[in-house]
Order: structure tokens, then C-alpha cells, then sequence
């Protein structure tokens, strides 16, 4: 069957009443099976952690040697951190035995098979391991592997629930027993208690997103519903959005949840917000799109058609717009497929889902929802209710003369493309300098790679990490296992264990490392017959591996401390050769958190350079390929690229010398990217196409002009809506997703009302030049032999 056939078939479906109707319920009764035989994505939900889609970074090969040759058999540590303004003191002391008492005992929770031995160190070995000023001391714990986020969630709730009952009782024993109450209390204060480590941050991460899906959700439909209402002041124009989005949630959300049950992709917590958002706000413009055209159909053929041959006169218009602009994002979202860092790469599945089932319902449900509603819908626009009482003729063209603000657009963007018109050069260079400026200003942002810092500051495990890290050297919150791994196990006596040692001075005495402190765990400790003197290395058992902790100097997630570790890679056959050990036979390894951290760093320039690259290039072709001229689709690409980094070098100028910020997320600029480039496609084709179709009837200047003035109203509502929505993420307990969704609110309302309202058309007629064979300009399709410039204007 050709394209002519398949266009035909598809425009039928809104050609009467009952094949709209038909449209309408066989989206109702997908909904209704999937409701029943699928489960819901958010039970399904893990945190996929910041590795290497195939694990094949240094961090994950020094984890494999260190799990080969050091097993522990445990699961994620969780930090228990007590602390007080002043010394501890012998109440706080008792206390925290009973704490480690009943952590040792059957007691405890199944789920917690390590507990360091605190309560059985001797007093002296106790006060060592409390910090210098003795305010603060911590008992770790080890969970058992491989448990699922609630269940660590419910183990570590247990486990302060009975922590804060004994330091309670304590508390009120200790005050029974004092001379003085008010005394003590003012001399110490309530000795204070957090859960820190991987275990802790993992607990908080369940609790923070536990209802954020909740109130995310109410606020975009309440935000949309409000906004809605105050553009159209139809409730029935408001509500049925939401109904269309709400019918296209359900069906994606049970379609991600099969995927998730079935094993064919994992669904990041953070991915289902963000989706939802993505979800809402563009099907909500595609109604807007479609409602748009739909209107100025009826009007334009009151005498002559129904509204059944309307909508489909709107949607042989508006169908390859919204096609364009959905393959768009969805070439966007599938390039994420190209990332080597899990959660970009496990994004991209989530959001293909969402984008085929959004682009779907903006070609099908859309227009079979307005239209089977279009009576009420339109009935402000007509000059009376009778008139609505046969929708095949719904009423007389001199019935709408008499309404003229129905076929209007609003005056405002009427002013706008008369300005820009006749004004091109003003209104895009001073465009162009702010954007130019934001752009420069990029070279000023500063990431954060501590995903601490993007945790509420009330949250337990942030409280407890900053509490180490006043009262601690910072190396200590997160160590780095130096493994040694030879080739075949180490011969008893002098020689090579004396090599090993000069390998571990050699090791310590790193630029940007503290002294380490030798392990007190493993499988094997070497003594110093063994390796010579006094080496903080300990053995395996097997004496195939050797390793030793390495603090840093600073923070382990400073920029300073990866460069650290970087060098130390970088260094390690050198080191090794150094010390006298053959570097055929031995390979050094560096494993944790800072280890991990310089990965992050590194797979994330490596997805940001792939990604702009590869997003830039087949958005550059598809634009081409619908704009049918490479230079159009090069401009529309230059507008889009350039807003971005100007929105987002001007965003962190703000936010750093306005709110504070020290830092962001490295994973935003990499979200905007995805997320502004895509959806700003969606409103360039909107504009242009809208453009190209009226250039065939009139010259190009009249065209930009009426194309712009066309189409300013309902871009700009969709624009602000999508703002809005992207706003909602406020809401989200994370920094990382609050301050993606500023940025997103401030780019799309950026490239709404300046970008495409402003620069895109100036540039347009600046640029746009004269055909050699035809007398138009290169990127129009025009008839009219005029060139741009004044003549053109009416």
C-alpha cells in the first residue's frame, strides 16, 4: 500500500463520529488490560549506581580483584554515627556498649551478619577510635549482600528505632543519677545520633522518593489544570489534556513496568520523574497544536464542512509536524543508547517507551478526542447554542464575523512578528549577545561529584557524613584499597617482601595523600618476617594479593583527590618497578569511592562529547530531511545549540552568584542537553513548517510575518506550560532534580518567547537569501517571485 493509501486510511479515522469514537475506546480498553495484566514501573524501580554499563573501568576491575582475593561476605556498610557538641562522656559511653551489645546479640536484625567489635575493645582502644576532640565516635555495621532497597530500608528503621530507644534510656538514667539536671544538660546537650555509608544513603534514597512520585504528580496536574484554565478559561479545554495524559501515563507506566518484569531494561528512580514530567507537558502541547489548527479549520470552513472534515484537513496539516518533532525526541532519548555511563544509558529505554506512546496519542487520541467534544469545545466561539445542534454545519459564516476574537491570534504576537519583520537586525543581535554571553559563562560551571550533596541537608546520611567530616580527616569517610595482585603467589622470605614494602612507602608518600592506616580486617594479615620491616600491605591468604588503605589528603570527592587517583594509575608500573617488584608479574589496582568517582568523571566527558555530537548530527538530518534544505535545518540546529548554552552559562551565573551554589550536578548538563535540544526541535518545526506552508501562497517577508503571528500564541502557551511543568520538579527532595528542572523551566522559556519568537523568524529573513533558479529564498517553497525586504510587508 502506498503513502497516498496510508495517509487516506489514517485521515478517515476522524471522519465520522463513530470511527472517532472507535479511536477513543480502543485506547480505553488497552488501558484496561494493561491495567490488569501488567504490573506498575514504580515497585521495579532500582538505583542502577554510577558504573560502566559493562563494568570495564579500573574502579570495577580493582572491586572484582578485591572480592576475588578479600571476601568478606557482606552486603553494603552502614555508618553509625553518634555525636554531641561537647566530649562524650561516660553516660554517652554506656550507651553506645549497649548499642554494640545488641548489635552482637540474636537480637538483632537477620539482615546484619558483620558488626564491628566495639563493645569488646578495651577502654583505651575505644577512646582511639573516637575523633581528636571526642565529640564524636561511630560503630559499623556490614548488611547482608544482594538485599533489595526496602529491605535495607526496614533493617536500618529497626535499627534506629531500638538505637534511639537505648540512648533514651540512657539519656534518663544519666540525668536520674545527676546531682544537677539543668547542669547537665547544659554542660552536653542530648547526645545525637545519624546512619551514614553506602547502607544509610541507599535507606534515604527510598525514603526521600517514597511520595515524591505523589506530590510530583498532583502538582503538574494541578499547575497545568490552573494554567490552563487562565489561557483558554475553558474547563473543558482544561481538563481534557490531563484526560488524554493521564490515559498515555498509564499505558507507558504498565509498558515500563513489563520491560522492568521481563529483564529488558532497569528503570532508574530518577527516570520515572523525569518522565512523567516529559509525558504530561508534551501531550499537553500537542493538544494545543492540533486544538490550534482544528479551530482556525472550523473557521475557515463554517459554510462548507463538518467537523468531521475539519479535523482531518488539521490533522493533514499538523500529522508530519508532530511525527517530526516526536521522532525528534526519540532520536534524542535512543542516542542515550550510545552512553557507556549506566544511567544515561539506562534512560534511554524509559524514555523510547514514553516518546512512542506519547507521539501515538498526539496522532490518534489527540484529534479523536477533539473532535467527538468539538461541539462544546468550540462553543465560545459561536454566536449562539443552537447553532451547535447539528454538528455537520455548525454555524454561519456571518454568526462568526460577528466574533472576531475566535479567528484572531492574540494581538500581542501580531505586534511581535510586525516588529521582527520589519525590524529583523534588531530584534536578533541583541538576542544573539545575551545568548552569546550565557554560552561564555559555561566555562565557569563547577560539578559536584558527591551525591551527598544533593541529599537534602536534614537527611540522615548527609548529617552523619558532614559530622565525619568535621571531626575526622576527611581521607577517612572514604578510603582507597591500594591492591597489589601478582601473577603467582609470593615466595616466603626476604626479597620481595622487602620490595613490597618500599612499594607501600612509596604509596604513602603521594602528593595528595594522607598517611594510611593499616587494615584491621582481611583474610590473612602479613607479618613482617614475611614482607621486611614494618609494611602496612596485609596478604590474602592465597598471597596472590596484597592491600593497603590510602587516605586523601582532602575530600575523597574533590576534583584534587580524583586527580590523585589518576596519577596513582597513571604511576602504578612505575611505582612498581621502584620498589623492585617485576612489573610483568605484579599489577597495582585502587579500588573505592574516590576510585570510583574519577570513573564517574571520566565516562561523563567521555557521553557528553559522544552525545552533543551524535544528538547534533541526526537532529541535523532529520531536519534537513523535513525542512527539505540542509541550510534551514543548520539554522534551526544553531538557534536550538545556541540557547542551550546560553541558558545554561546564564542559569549558573545565577545560581552561583545569586542563590550560592557552589557546585552542581555533572550529570545536568548531559539531562538539559537531551531534554532542551529535543524539545526545542519540536517547537522549530511547529514554526517553520507553519511558515513553509504559508510561503506557498504569499511572499516569504508576509509569510515569516503571518506564520509567526500564526502560530505565536499557541507556542507560547505550550512553551509556558512546559516551563511549568518542568518547574514541578522543585518539588523533588534531590538538588540534582530540583535544579535540572530550574534550568529546564529557565531553557524553555528562553527558546518559547526569545529563541522562536524572535531570533528563528529574524534569522529567517536576514539570511534568507534568493534562490538562483526561483525567486524565493532557498528555504522557503514559495510560488511568490518577490525577494524579502520591505515590498513584502503589506
Amino acid at each position: 500500500m502506498n503513502g497516498a493509501k496510508w495517509k487516506a486510511r489514517y485521515l478517515s479515522l476522524f471522519a465520522s463520529r463513530k470511527k472517532a469514537l472507535g479511536v477513543i475506546i480502543a485506547w480505553l480498553l488497552i488501558t484496561i488490560i494493561l491495567g490488569a495484566i501488567a504490573p506498575s514501573a514504580k515497585p521495579l524501580t532500582v538505583n542502577g549506581g554510577e558504573g560502566h554499563v559493562q563494568n570495564a573501568v579500573p574502579s570495577a576491575k580493582a572491586q572484582e580483584q578485591l572480592a576475588k582475593h578479600f571476601p568478606s561476605g557482606n552486603g553494603l556498610t552502614a555508618l553509625l554515627v553518634f555525636y554531641r557538641d561537647q566530649p562524650l562522656g561516660p553516660g554517652d559511653e554506656a550507651a553506645l556498649l549497649k548499642v554494640s551489645q545488641w548489635l552482637e546479640s540474636k537480637e538483632a536484625p537477620a539482615a546484619i551478619p558483620g558488626v564491628a567489635p566495639y563493645a569488646k575493645l578495651s577502654e583505651a582502644e575505644r577512646h582511639r577510635q573516637a575523633s581528636k576532640d571526642g565529640t564524636t565516635t561511630l560503630l559499623s555495621i556490614s548488611l547482608s549482600p544482594n538485599l533489595d532497597s526496602d529491605t535495607i530500608d526496614e533493617t536500618l528503621k529497626l535499627v534506629r528505632n531500638k538505637v534511639e530507644a537505648i540512648m533514651t534510656s540512657a539519656e534518663t538514667e544519666s540525668l536520674s543519677k545527676s546531682q544537677s539536671q539543668s547542669q547537665s544538660q547544659s554542660q552536653s546537650g542530648a547526645m545525637q545520633f545519624a546512619i551514614t555509608g553506602p547502607a544509610g544513603i541507599a535507606a534515604d534514597t527510598i525514603e526521600l522518593f517514597r511520595n515524591a512520585d505523589v506530590v510530583l504528580m498532583l502538582a503538574t496536574v494541578v499547575i497545568l489544570l490552573v494554567l490552563l484554565l487562565v489561557i483558554y478559561r475553558s474547563p473543558l479545554l482544561a481538563i481534557l489534556p490531563l484526560l488524554i495524559a493521564g490515559v498515555a501515563y498509564a499505558i507507558t507506566d504498565k509498558l515500563i513496568g513489563l520491560g522492568a518484569h521481563w529483564g529488558w531494561f532497569t528503570v532508574e528512580k530518577q527516570a520515572l520523574s523525569i518522565m512523567m514530567i516529559l509525558l504530561f507537558a508534551v501531550v499537553t502541547d500537542y493538544c494545543l497544536f492540533v486544538y490550534g489548527r482544528f479551530r482556525e479549520a472550523v473557521c475557515e470552513g463554517i459554510e462548507t464542512q463538518s467537523r468531521y472534515a475539519a479535523m482531518s484537513r488539521t490533522m493533514r496539516s499538523v500529522a508530519e509536524p508532530i511525527m517530526f518533532s516526536g521522532s525528534t525526541v526519540m532520536v534524542a532519548m535512543l542516542a542515550l543508547l550510545a552512553a557507556v555511563f549506566r544511567p544515561y544509558h539506562s534512560f534511554a529505554a524509559v524514555f523510547a517507551v514514553t516518546v512512542i506512546v506519547m507521539l501515538l496519542a498526539g496522532l490518534t487520541l489527540v484529534p479523536a478526542v477533539f473532535v467527538v467534544a468539538g461541539g462544546r469545545l468550540l462553543k465560545r466561539g459561536m454566536a449562539s447554542r443552537t447553532a451547535l445542534e447539528k454538528p455537520e454545519i455548525h454555524a454561519e459564516s456571518a454568526s462568526y464575523a460577528k466574533n472576531a476574537s475566535f479567528a484572531k491570534r492574540p494581538p500581542i504576537w501580531s505586534r511581535i512578528a510586525n516588529f521582527v519583520v520589519r525590524r529583523p537586525a534588531l530584534a536578533a543581535i541583541p538576542m544573539l549577545l545575551i545568548l552569546a554571553l550565557g554560552a561564555v559563562g559555561t566555562a565557569g560551571i563547577r560539578y559536584s561529584f558527591n551525591l551527598l550533596q544533593s541529599f537534602p541537608s536534614d537527611t540522615s546520611s548527609r548529617i552523619g557524613y558532614e559530622q565525619l567530616e568535621r571531626s575526622y580527616p576527611p581521607g577517612r569517610l572514604a578510603p582507597v584499597e591500594a591492591i597489589l595482585v601478582a601473577s603467582e603467589p609470593m615466595a616466603d622470605g626476604g626479597a620481595e617482601g622487602q620490595a613490597i614494602t618500599r612499594l607501600s612507602k612509596l604509596l604513602s608518600e603521594q602528593a595528595g595523600l594522607a598517611v594510611g592506616d593499616k587494615l584491621n580486617h582481611g583474610t590473612g594479615a602479613v607479618d613482617n618476617e614475611n614482607i621486611g620491616g614494618n609494611g602496612s600491605f596485609e596478604a590474602a591468604s592465597n598471597r596472590l594479593a596484597f592491600r593497603q588503605q590510602l587516605l586523601m589528603e582532602g575530600s575523597p570527592y574533590a576534583q584534587k583527590s580524583l586527580n590523585t587517583i589518576e596519577r596513582l594509575r597513571a604511576n602504578g608500573p612505575k611505582l612498581i618497578a621502584e620498589s623492585g617488584l617485576d612489573t610483568s608479574r605484579y599489577t597495582l589496582y585502587f579500588a573505592g569511592q574516590t576510585a570510583l568517582q574519577t570513573d564517574v568523571r571520566a565516562m561523563n566527558t567521555q557521553d557528553t562529547f559522544v552525545l552533543i555530537v551524535l544528538i547534533t548530527a541526526l537532529l541535523a538530518v532529520m531536519l534537513a530531511w523535513q525542512a527539505r534544505s540542509a541550510r534551514l535545518a543548520l539554522l534551526m540546529l544553531g538557534t536550538i545549540l545556541l540557547s542551550y548554552a546560553g541558558t545554561l552559562g546564564l542559569t549558573w551565573l545565577v545560581l552561583h552568584f545569586g542563590f550560592g551554589f557552589e557546585a552542581i550536578s555533572y550529570r545536568i548538563p548531559v539531562y538539559a542537553f537531551v531534554f532542551l535540544v529535543a524539545l526545542g526541535v519540536d517547537y522549530n518545526i511547529m514554526l517553520v513548517s507553519r511558515i513553509r506552508e504559508e510561503a506557498e501562497q504569499m511572499p516569504w517577508a508576509k509569510a515569516v510575518q503571518r506564520g509567526l503571528a500564526q502560530t505565536g500564541g499557541v507556542i507560547s502557551s505550550a512553551g509556558l506550560l512546559l516551563a511549568a511543568t518542568f518547574g514541578v520538579l522543585a518539588t523533588q527532595p534531590l538538588q540534582e532534580l530540583y535544579l535540572f528542572g530550574i534550568i529546564m523551566a529557565v531553557g524553555v522559556l528562553i527558546d518559547t518567547f526569545l529563541v522562536r519568537g524572535m531570533l528563528l523568524p529574524a534569522l529567517l529573513l536576514l539570511l534568507g537569501g534568493r534562490s538562483r533558479n526561483r525567486g524565493m529564498p532557498y528555504w522557503g517553497e514559495s510560488t511568490g517571485k518577490e525577494r524579502i525586504g520591505q515590498k513584502n510587508l503589506p
